[in-house]
C-alpha cells in the first residue's frame, strides 16, 4: 500500500503560505521527504524544473519516463499526484507504506543485493550478536563468490586484485597500471559475481585516487549496478616511502580516499576502508566509515604469498589494536575487521581477535587464492595416480 499526505501544519494555511513553504527533507524506507529541490535533484539523478523566485516545483508525469528508471520513478509519480490533487506546488511531508514484498533488500527480485546502509549494519550486528565473528572475503571469480557464500561468510569484497590474483599473479598486481582499476571491479561485479550470488551482500573496490573520474558520479554507477557498499581498493595506504610522498604530493593522495568515503556516507553507502595507521583510521572514522579494516601488510603463504616482506604476528596485533584505539577514539560504534601480512589461516584470524578488539576478519588471498592452491595440486595428483591398464 502506498498513500500520501500534506503535512498537518500547511491543511490550514492560506494558499499564499503553502506556496511558499520549503520542500522538506529526508529519505527513510518509511518517508521520504526533500529540505530542497537541490537535494530532490542529488537523490534521484536529475534536476527539476524549478521557478526559483516563487519556489514552486513543476513536475511533468511523464518525466520519469525519459529521465530516470526504476524504483526512483516513484518518488516523482508521488510528487506530482500531490500538486495535481492538492493543487499546491510544494509539500512538505510525504509519508509512504511500502508492502512487505518492496522492502529492501532489492525491491525488484525481494532477495539479495542492494542492501541499504542500514541493512548492512543491521547484519553485521545480528553476526555479532550470535556470537560470531565477522568474515569478509574477496572474490575475484563468480565460481569463488558463489562457494563463499556457501560457506557463510557475511559479505564479500570485489577488488580489481582478484583478477590478477585468480590469473596466477600476486594481488600487488592490482596497486600497478595493468588496467583500470575502477573498471575492472565493476566488470567482475556485473558479470560474474552479481548475477551468481543470492543473498550475500557484495561491496565495490573503488580506486578513489583515479584522476578521469568524477567520484559522485562513479559511485551513482556503483549504486546502479547494485553493490551494496564501497571500500578503497587500490588503496595508496600500503604505500610508503618516496613513492608514496610523490603520490601525496602530486595529487594522488590518500585523502582523496578519504574523501571518497565521506561521499560514500553522504550517499548513504555503507562504507569498508583499509587503513593501515591509527591517524588514517581516526580521518577514516570521521569520515563516516562503518567499518574499518586493519591492513597488516600483504598476505603471506602459498605460491605468490610474500615471505619477506611481512611483519610477526605480535606486531600484528599490535598494529590492529592501535587501529582499533584510534577508530574508538573518534566513534564508540565503528568495527574493526584484521587483515594481511601473518594473518593466513582461521586460526591465525581468531588469535588477533583474542588479542584485540577486531570482531573479525577479511581475507582475500587467504581464503579464494589458499583455498585453489594446494587443494587443486592434490586433487590433480589423486587424479593421476589412478591406475591404467598397459596397453602393449
Amino acid at each position: 500500500m502506498i498513500w500520501c499526505r500534506p503535512n498537518k501544519e500547511h491543511t490550514g494555511a492560506s494558499r499564499s503560505q503553502s506556496r511558499s513553504s520549503p520542500l522538506q527533507a529526508f529519505t527513510t524506507r518509511e518517508r521520504v521527504c526533500f529540505p530542497n529541490t537541490r537535494t530532490f535533484s542529488s537523490r534521484l539523478g536529475f534536476r527539476l524544473p524549478t521557478d526559483m523566485a516563487s519556489g514552486r516545483v513543476s513536475l511533468s508525469p511523464t518525466l520519469h519516463q525519459s529521465k530516470i528508471r526504476g524504483h526512483l520513478a516513484l518518488y516523482v509519480d508521488i510528487l506530482y499526484a500531490i500538486v495535481h490533487s492538492f493543487e499546491t506546488p510544494l509539500v512538505s511531508l510525504l509519508t509512504i507504506q511500502l508492502s512487505q514484498q518492496n522492502i529492501m533488500p532489492n525491491p525488484w527480485t525481494g532477495v539479495g543485493n542492494p542492501y541499504t546502509r542500514k541493512e548492512m549494519l543491521e547484519r553485521l550486528h545480528d553476526t555479532l550478536a550470535r556470537g560470531e565473528a565477522i568474515i569478509g572475503a574477496g572474490a575475484g571469480t563468480g565460481i569463488s563468490a558463489k562457494f563463499i557464500e556457501k560457506g557463510g561468510a557475511d559479505l564479500i569484497i570485489i577488488y580489481n586484485s582478484g583478477r590478477f590474483r585468480m590469473s596466477g599473479a600476486g594481488s600487488t598486481a592490482g596497486l600497478m597500471s595493468y588496467g583500470d582499476a575502477n573498471a575492472i571491479a565493476m566488470e567482475i561485479g556485473e558479470f560474474e559475481v552479481l548475477p551468481v550470488v543470492e543473498e550475500i551482500p557484495v561491496i565495490c573496490g573503488v580506486h578513489a585516487t583515479d584522476p578521469r573520474r568524477r567520484m559522485w558520479h562513479f559511485l551513482r554507477q556503483v549504486i546502479d549496478m547494485g553493490f551494496s557498499g564501497v571500500n578503497n581498493f587500490p588503496t595508496h595506504t600500503i604505500v610508503d616511502g618516496q613513492y608514496r610522498q610523490t603520490l601525496e604530493e602530486t595529487g594522488m593522495s590518500v585523502q582523496k580516499e578519504v574523501e571518497m568515503i565521506a561521499l560514500a556516507h553522504k550517499m548513504d553507502l555503507f562504507t569498508i576502508p583499509y587503513v593501515v595507521t591509527p591517524e588514517e583510521a581516526k580521518a577514516m572514522t570521521e569520515a563516516g566509515a562503518d567499518v574499518i579494516i586493519a591492513h597488516v601488510g600483504c598476505t603471506i603463504g602459498g605460491s605468490i604469498g610474500v615471505t619477506d616482506a611481512t611483519v610477526s604476528m605480535d606486531d600484528a596485533v599490535k598494529a590492529t589494536q592501535s587501529i582499533c584505539d584510534a577508530a574508538h577514539s573518534v566513534r564508540k560504534d565503528v568495527m574493526v575487521l584484521s587483515h594481511g601480512g601473518p594473518i593466513l589461516t582461521p586460526e591465525n584470524a581468531a588469535h588477533v581477535c583474542e588479542h584485540t578488539d577486531a570482531v573479525g576478519f577479511v581475507g582475500a588471498s587467504s581464503l579464494e587464492r589458499m583455498a585453489v592452491e594446494k587443494p587443486l595440486a592434490d586433487l590433480t595428483r589423486e587424479f593421476k595416480s589412478i591406475p591404467v591398464k598397459r596397453i602393449h
